[in-house]
């Protein structure tokens, strides 16, 4: 039925997902979460919080565990003072863990270090050290501009040492989109390194950074690691070599203390145009909901875990659940340098195998990926250590969780579905492995301690399978303290839509299923109007993956004179579906499929066929341009793609008439 009229973001709730796996016996006996943590947060969510915080060492106790007198701005743990990357790092020496291995580095071409918590104190003093020679300390800035280096960690605590501030951009980006970055901060160091291994081959980095800070007035030294050996422009007055400033210093730093809401860091949020949006985040807050939600929505058991997230640490996933979360939590991690198909498709397996690796957290994306690319790949390789998977970065389609259960966690393992955002600096809403039965697809229930709900329009709470918009209707440790010099643009951006109720407002969508589990439904702005039925493009896009010939979709909403807008959607085939599988019988079978999966109103009105989708260099699908193209406009801003060629090849195959 059609909405009416101011419910208009009250989505049809259309496929049905009815498959659960409940955690196996021995795994909930030994789980570190419990369903009572749910009980107790319920009971008591501050003292919950604060229960979590004194899992870090404070120099000095809080006097308030929540100030939320001035919202949207929070502050928690008030008057508290500690060290960030003491806590990451020099309190698991401290407890007798030095021999612990903290790092299992794997370089792209096959280098690779083993670095223990005692070698990664002796790096972070290092560095914090050659920071504070060339000037840094409390509350400056520093952008930090690398691969996915053991150096890049060693950045990130040394700044938070100091107390000063890291912007980290993911080595992807333009020289453009460092430049304003750099000056949106006012960064006065600039760390990078000569060039980055990928697919095999040496790419300039450096020559990025000699192109941004032509015009970056704050900009005093650039510090660079060598890794590629490649030949590199030099500013003598300017350019300092890592290993000329930082092996040369003390290995012994003493680290202050600085308050809960001393700044951290600075994350700019992707994809955004104009001026950059500079999400900043706090002490600890952020570190211990980062510390809670890693040890247990992983389940991690530090003396025996090897766990492994796929992140960059552009992302704020790298940054809670690679740096902070899992070294807060004196892990011993994986850091992989490389893409996922260098030098063969079976390299994530083969590092499995090598670490004996217990917990892997990837993308959907990627998860696709290795559904097109075959079961077979995987099936050569020993994945018996794996206990715990781990999904992030969008709804996952229930038919790519089934194959990620069956081909990489032997039909066995829990997989937590986690959803959060850069916003909210950790994981939000997300299946606990040990208590909760999981739904493929769905991310189930806000954490303990969390609160989450589903509203409509006027931001009255929606039923039982019923969707809408996603809010969090209360503060937590790890938000967002603003955007870095524009308190009203925070405010407009994330608080203005729901003012009333003091809701902050994700941009997602989100349902409810029969059993009050959520379902994520991707942005808002991808849902599609078909004939006055709100429907997620999540959802056509999950009928499509559950067709046996089909690895992964993305589907938009294209103006159509009869319907308001019509589905079109854009597939890759698995490895081996044959060369039919493309044809025009196979489009009409999987219209066909897509109308008994969900019902008529969700056919597409179109399906092409491609070899890759347009992806941001996170394995974001840019839905934009696909509308772009779609609609027959030109095609927008491709700066971002992983793969700028790729929009070329679908706008020639839509003008070539790729549909049935």
């Amino acid at each position: 039925m059609s909405q009416p009229d101011g419910q208009s973001n009250t989505l049809d709730n259309l496929l049905e997902e009815n498959r659960t796996f409940p955690p196996a016996a021995d795994f909930a006996a030994q789980a570190n979460a419990t369903a009572e943590l749910h009980d107790r947060a319920a009971e008591d969510r501050l003292g919950f919080w604060a229960e979590q915080a004194r899992r870090l060492q404070w120099d000095s106790d809080w006097d308030q565990v929540l100030d939320w007198s001035n919202a949207p701005f929070a502050k928690w743990f008030v008057g508290g003072r500690l060290n960030v990357a003491h806590n990451c790092v020099d309190r698991h020496v401290e407890a007798g863990n030095g021999d612990r291995v903290a790092i299992y580095w794997e370089g792209e071409p096959g280098d690779s270090r083993r670095i223990t918590y005692s070698e990664l104190r002796d790096e972070v003093s290092r560095t914090a050290n050659a920071l504070t020679e060339l000037g840094v300390g409390s509350g400056d800035r520093v952008a930090i501009y690398l691969p996915m280096l053991p150096e890049a960690v060693f950045a990130m605590l040394a700044c938070a040492r100091l107390g000063a501030l890291h912007s980290v951009v993911f080595g992807g980006f333009s020289s453009e989109a460092l430049r304003s970055r750099i000056n949106d901060a006012e960064a006065k160091v600039v760390i990078t390194c000569d060039g980055q291994f990928r697919r095999g081959s040496a790419a300039p980095l450096k020559a990025n950074v000699d192109e941004a800070v032509t015009d970056t007035p704050s900009v005093e030294h650039v510090l660079v690691v060598r890794r590629t050996a490649s030949e590199v422009g030099w500013d003598a007055d300017r350019d300092l070599w890592w290993h000329d400033v930082v092996d040369r210093q003390s290995a012994t730093h003493t680290p202050e203390s600085f308050d809960s809401e001393h700044p951290l860091f600075i994350l700019y949020t992707s994809g955004t145009t104009g001026k950059p949006k500079g999400i900043l985040h706090t002490s600890g807050g952020y570190l211990t909901q980062a510390a809670y939600t890693h040890n247990a929505v992983f389940d991690l058991k530090p003396e025996s875990d090897v766990y492994w997230c796929t992140a960059d640490i552009g992302w704020v996933t790298g940054h809670t659940y690679i740096v902070y979360g899992p070294l807060a939590n004196g892990a011993s991690q994986v850091i992989y340098e490389g893409t996922p198909n260098s030098p063969h498709e079976g390299r994530h397996w083969e590092i499995v195998q090598k670490y004996g690796v217990t917990t892997y957290y990837t993308a959907p994306t990627l998860i696709r990926t290795f559904m097109k690319w075959g079961a077979e790949i995987p099936a050569q390789y020993d994945l018996s250590t794996l206990r715990v998977l781990g999904t992030v970065g969008e709804p996952i389609n229930p038919e790519a969780w089934t194959w990620f259960r069956e081909h990489i966690g032997s039909g066995r393992t829990p997989i937590v579905d986690t959803w959060w955002q850069t916003e909210t600096g950790g994981i939000m809403i997300s299946p606990l492995p040990g208590v909760t039965s999981a739904k493929p697809g769905s991310a189930q229930q806000p954490l303990p301690g969390l609160s989450a709900t589903v509203v409509d329009e006027s931001g009255t709470p929606v039923g039982r399978g019923e969707g809408g918009l996603l809010v969090l209707d209360k503060p937590w440790p790890g938000m967002l303290r603003g955007i870095w010099g524009d308190d009203q643009r925070f405010r407009d951006t994330y608080w203005a839509r729901f003012a009333e109720q003091g809701y902050y407002f994700a941009g997602d969508g989100a349902k409810y299923d029969s059993d009050g589990d959520i379902w994520l439904l991707g942005r808002v702005d991808d849902v599609m109007n078909v004939s006055g039925h709100r429907i997620s493009t999540t959802e056509v896009e999950s009928a499509l993956v559950s067709h046996p010939t089909v690895a992964e979709a993305a589907v938009v909403g294209a103006e159509d004179a009869t319907t308001g807008q019509g589905i079109v959607a854009f597939v890759i085939l698995r490895g081996g579906s044959g060369e039919d599988a493309g044809g025009d019988t196979a489009i009409s079978t999987l219209r066909e499929h897509v109308a008994h999966e969900i019902g008529p109103i969700a056919k597409p009105r179109q399906i092409m066929v491609v070899s890759e989708l347009p992806k941001t260099r996170s394995g974001k699908i840019m839905r934009r341009l696909l509308r772009d193209v779609a609609e027959n406009r030109q095609v927008g801003d491709v700066s971002t793609l992983a793969d700028s060629s790729v929009m070329d090849q679908i706008s020639a195959g839509m003008k070539s008439g790729g549909d049935d």
